[in-house]
């Protein structure tokens, strides 16, 4: 029988799957609550935001339901017309 716990001790590094994840509510003073590995976009807009490494960029007409492999402290408000956001990490 195989063992389905078999990925909770399994090494965890930047390339393994999130494992966590939180509704995002953009802001442009305040972080998400943790860094994320992913974002993930639920509806069609423009995605304002600040890259870990400090850089703010918007990624224009992102299509709903996609999930962008990209590392950010915050979503801004301004710039943000995409909805449904969700962090995973």
């Amino acid at each position: 029988m195989a063992n389905d716990r078999f990925m909770k001790t399994y090494e965890r590094t930047i390339t393994s799957p999130p494992e966590h994840a939180f509704a995002v509510t953009p802001s442009d003073t305040v972080d998400i609550d943790a860094s994320s590995r992913a974002l993930y976009v639920g509806g069609a807009g423009n995605l304002a935001v600040i890259m870990v490494g400090g850089e703010t960029v918007t990624l224009t007409a992102v299509p709903a339901g996609t999930l962008l492999p990209i590392r950010v402290d915050r979503v801004l408000a301004i710039g943000t017309t995409a909805t449904a956001i969700v962090a995973l990490w």
